[in-house]
């Protein structure tokens, strides 16, 4: 192939997958030849050939630019050229309307005035003040006593979750509850440990106690302590991660393991990015006595994830009571629209089970249905399948992320999937 014909696949290529959008400006002729280690030549004979084929126009007195010919739009990449999405009922998204902005806007220009913070890195284990306002805060509202030199922050749990392993010398076995945690299994697996899946006689048992699975079922207290006991009399550690336990459940909020253990053997994980925004990515992790000592030995092989500014932002945010207010107006606001939705559904599907998760948060969907679930997405529906067997189909819907002004199209369109199969009335 000649180098002019090379330079041609190459440029038509990357406008195709989208790589250089429509209406870019291309590299002239001169800077195209540096770029690509050509002649002008072989760039002028290239660029002349994707003309003539439509892919980019030449402006005079200007330069060449990438024609709409080729260029996959947004939707069609990564999705096969289905249907853009149209309700987002199974991502971790948050909705607008359940964050005030302006009040965050207010304490991170709080946060930029600090200016000579802001000209150092920040601590490898986080800011020390923000770690000794998370200390009370966790010992006030789920009974974990830690000082803030057991305290790790960082940007999401992943990043936290690399920390411990890097921590525990004996790689051994790991259990989830069940395949549904597939980056953490991913991440234990890439350290070396071997993960297995509810076995209580792994030599670490990650727990999610709050939000044990898809469905958003809540660990019993029984079985809280039946792991405490279990994992103290064989010297297992648990890694308790405390999501969505601010959230209200069907039954009466129940205990942290670190609270019912004493915090000897187990690590406790939290995180902001339900109670605030997904992108706000500040995560917490209190080490054990014995893990915290070693982490302050090997502090120099660790740098900080999470952004200095929000850190400091979050830490006044919390002082001033502003996380409380946050959190009660988030569980209202999310658990009064999985009641609302799940009320639409029950209107248009009759014959369908529809539950409310006991954490409050998730709708579980069970109707009559013999058809592909890929059905959902190729409608601009996405949803959780739980299980499509025996022409049943059971999806959990997070309505989180939809907006609530589009409450009745989302339901209509549910329905209208679900209507395909003749079993199901409305």
């Amino acid at each position: 192939m000649s180098k002019y014909e090379d330079l041609y696949d190459r440029i038509k290529s990357e406008i195709i997958n989208g790589e250089i959008k429509a209406g870019a400006k291309l590299p002239s002729v001169r800077k195209a030849a540096t770029l690509y280690s050509v002649s002008r030549t072989t760039v002028q004979n290239a660029y002349f050939a994707l003309a003539a084929d439509g892919f980019i126009f030449s402006e005079p007195q200007s330069g060449y630019y990438v024609s709409r010919r080729g260029v996959k739009t947004t939707e069609e990449k990564g999705t096969g050229g289905k249907s853009r999405m149209l309700y987002d009922f199974k991502s971790g998204g948050a909705d607008k309307d359940s964050f005030e902005f302006g009040v965050w806007r207010k304490y991170m220009k709080n946060a930029l005035r600090d200016q000579d913070r802001l000209l150092t890195y920040s601590e490898p284990q986080g800011e020390a003040q923000l770690r000794e306002v998370l200390a009370e805060y966790i010992r006030e509202k789920r009974n974990v006593v830690a000082s803030a030199g057991r305290i790790i922050i960082g940007a999401g749990v992943q990043s936290l979750l690399g920390v411990l392993c890097s921590l525990i010398e004996e790689k051994g076995t790991v259990s989830f509850p069940d395949r549904s945690f597939v980056q953490g299994a991913s991440l234990f697996s890439d350290y070396g440990f071997q993960v297995d899946y509810r076995n209580k006689n792994a030599d670490i048992i990650y727990v999610s106690p709050s939000h044990m699975n898809k469905r958003g079922d809540v660990m019993p207290n029984k079985r809280r302590m039946e792991l405490v006991e279990h994992s103290a009399a064989n010297h297992k550690l648990i890694i308790e991660d405390d999501y969505e336990s601010d959230f209200q459940y069907s039954v009466s909020p129940a205990p942290s393991l670190h609270a019912l253990a004493g915090g000897g053997n187990v690590v406790y994980m939290g995180s902001f990015s339900t109670l605030l925004l997904p992108s706000i990515r500040i995560s917490f992790m209190v080490l054990t006595p014995e893990l915290a000592e070693k982490y302050r030995k090997n502090i120099f092989k660790y740098n900080q994830t999470a952004a200095k500014t929000e850190q400091i932002a979050l830490c006044q945010y919390i002082q001033d009571g502003r996380l409380k207010a946050q959190i009660r107006k988030t569980r209202r606001f999310y658990t009064s629209k999985a009641r609302i939705f799940a009320h639409m559904l029950e209107e248009r599907l009759p014959d369908a089970k529809i539950e409310i998760s006991e954490n409050a948060l998730q709708i579980i969907l069970t109707a009559p249905f013999d058809q592909e679930p890929s059905i959902f997405e190729k409608s601009g529906i996405a949803v959780a399948v739980e299980k499509c067997e025996n022409e049943t189909l059971t999806v959990i819907l997070n309505t989180g992320p939809v907006p609530q002004k589009k409450f009745e199209d989302a339901a209509d369109a549910i329905v209208g999937v679900l209507k395909n199969n003749s079993s199901v009335k409305s």
